[in-house]
């Protein structure tokens, strides 16, 4: 792998507010995941205030990216977290102006090495859109394989379109 930058993942605090608020309405990642509609604030406020950040209690983690100089660049989360199969979904977002940038690289291996160690994790899994070349490449570069094509997996508000399961063993 190329040199990627340094980066920290660490919880939802309540300053992120803003962030998680831009991301999860930002309507042009809906088709990436299963969220179809705006969050209010007020919603995200619990979530980040009600979140115990145990992936045994949530059934899902979500933590912030920081790089190098402490600003926050994204986010990485677990979810669909089965404990008796060891295993996780794994959705990322990096903010539009920070892409491109090894982010999303860094970000994957450090996730690998928190849900191997602390979590115990067997697998980690994602869901990508089959266009979506460039996170399909991430993936493939931290080490994913394609394991499966979903015919008409993901539908965007007017049409269907197909996705891939990548898997990796940790």
């Amino acid at each position: 792998m190329k040199d990627i930058p340094a980066i920290r993942l660490r919880a939802m605090e309540p300053e992120d507010l803003d962030m998680l608020y831009s991301l999860e309405n930002d309507a042009s990642l809906w088709h990436l995941g299963m969220t179809n509609e705006p969050y209010s604030r007020y919603v995200l406020h619990d979530y980040i205030s009600q979140s115990s950040s145990d992936i045994y209690i949530d059934k899902q983690v979500r933590m912030m990216v920081e790089n190098e100089r402490g600003e926050t660049v994204g986010m990485v989360d677990l979810t669909n977290f089965n404990p008796k199969n060891l295993r996780a979904e794994v959705g990322i977002v990096i903010v539009a102006n920070e892409r491109q940038k090894g982010y999303g690289q860094a970000t994957l291996v450090a996730l690998h090495r928190y849900a191997l160690s602390t979590l115990h994790l067997h697998q980690v899994y994602a869901v990508v859109p089959s266009d979506h070349t460039s996170c399909l490449r991430l993936f493939q570069t931290c080490g994913y394989r394609q394991t499966a094509l979903l015919p008409t997996w993901l539908y965007d508000g007017h049409d269907y379109h197909d996705a891939v399961l990548m898997q990796h063993l940790l």
